[in-house]
């Protein structure tokens, strides 16, 4: 009899099924089979199963991730602070912040049976009406999450002291340098100007930091409801049109250069799919049922929209450091797309 495959070498597999033993994620004497699972996910996500566990387990990337851009222990308590609450997020399993284990940090949740539109082919074979659903329940979900008290769930820790955006266009800049990628004045510039133009922001809210279609799951019976919202991994606290700014880049010319090597753009492959301007419209309807006496502030969208493009632009930067081939042809083409996502970035903050 052959061993099943594993993502993890013997010596990380005993250790990592010892510890999940310990810890009731598996039963004793279960030998786990643990495998890749495909996705767009900066964050290698695994599937574990043995002696009837079906979970999940998620490590930051092997090499090159940028400073605090990978945090497991953020990912993790973000969603179990969520779980029971209006907010469709996997069952949080087990944590492990001791990198001894298996070399690094990890988290376990429970595996879901759902669909990811991730795909624009997928996309594109939604029946029309399906496709609006899943348009607007995604907005929906979104203005659900913005209702929810971070006090109430046990997530105050994370609340600081310095405005969001302050703190956040710092923390990029920190991104950006970490990089390495090389001279790009369109970045610069763009972070120069999104730093002379903050907004005043309101109260706090939980902030998903990387809110789009596919970061989210659907059930797989009815794909226009939302199963789990899933990638944690940018979570804070700030306002919450910053979400918003986030899924209007990924919606806009931003999404659509960043898929252009991925299959398409996933609003350009459905005509059902709500415009930008009826995600936003449902976004506020939402709101108003979620919380009546909140209006969400949505006369600085353009800033955040801006200012996610641009931090897409930081992350596409990282993903060449974390590449196990960062020259050549590879590194001409995220150069281009990091240049181009600036430019975008910038005439959206001249609308």
């Amino acid at each position: 009899m052959t061993a099943a495959p594993t993502a993890l070498g013997a010596a990380q597999l005993r250790a990592f099924t010892a510890w999940s033993v310990a810890r009731g994620a598996l039963a004793p004497g279960v030998q786990p089979r643990v495998e890749p699972l495909t996705g767009g996910s900066s964050n290698p996500t695994y599937r574990v199963r043995g002696g009837g566990a079906d979970l999940v387990l998620r490590t930051p990337p092997a090499r090159g991730g940028l400073p605090t851009a990978h945090d497991m222990d953020r990912e993790y308590r973000f969603q179990a602070a969520l779980v029971g609450s209006a907010v469709p997020v996997a069952p949080m399993v087990a944590l492990c912040s001791d990198p001894a284990v298996i070399g690094t940090p990890f988290y376990l949740m429970d595996r879901l049976d759902g669909v990811v539109h991730a795909r624009a082919e997928a996309v594109r074979e939604l029946p029309a009406p399906t496709a609006a659903a899943a348009g607007r329940a995604l907005a929906r979900t979104l203005a659900v999450l913005h209702a929810v008290d971070p006090v109430a769930v046990g997530l105050a820790g994370y609340a600081r002291p310095e405005p969001y955006p302050v703190r956040q266009l710092r923390r990029w800049r920190r991104q950006w340098a970490a990089s390495g990628s090389g001279p790009a004045p369109a970045v610069d510039e763009a972070l120069a100007t999104l730093a002379a133009r903050i907004p005043a922001a309101g109260p706090e809210r939980i902030v998903h930091g990387d809110y789009n279609l596919a970061n989210v799951m659907y059930e797989r019976a009815r794909p226009d409801r939302v199963l789990a919202v899933l990638d944690w991994e940018m979570a804070t606290l700030g306002p919450p049109e910053a979400d918003l700014g986030q899924l209007l880049a990924y919606w806009g010319p931003a999404g659509r250069l960043l898929f252009a090597e991925r299959g398409g753009h996933l609003p350009d492959a459905n005509p059902g799919l709500p415009t930008a301007r009826e995600l936003v419209a449902e976004y506020r309807a939402a709101t108003a049922e979620q919380t009546p006496a909140t209006e969400p502030n949505i006369r600085h969208i353009p800033f955040w929209e801006a200012f996610a493009v641009i931090k897409l632009a930081i992350v596409c930067a990282g993903a060449l450091r974390r590449g196990a081939n960062a020259s050549g042809a590879r590194r001409t083409r995220v150069v281009s797309l990091v240049t181009g996502l600036a430019d975008i970035a910038r005439d959206t903050l001249e609308e």
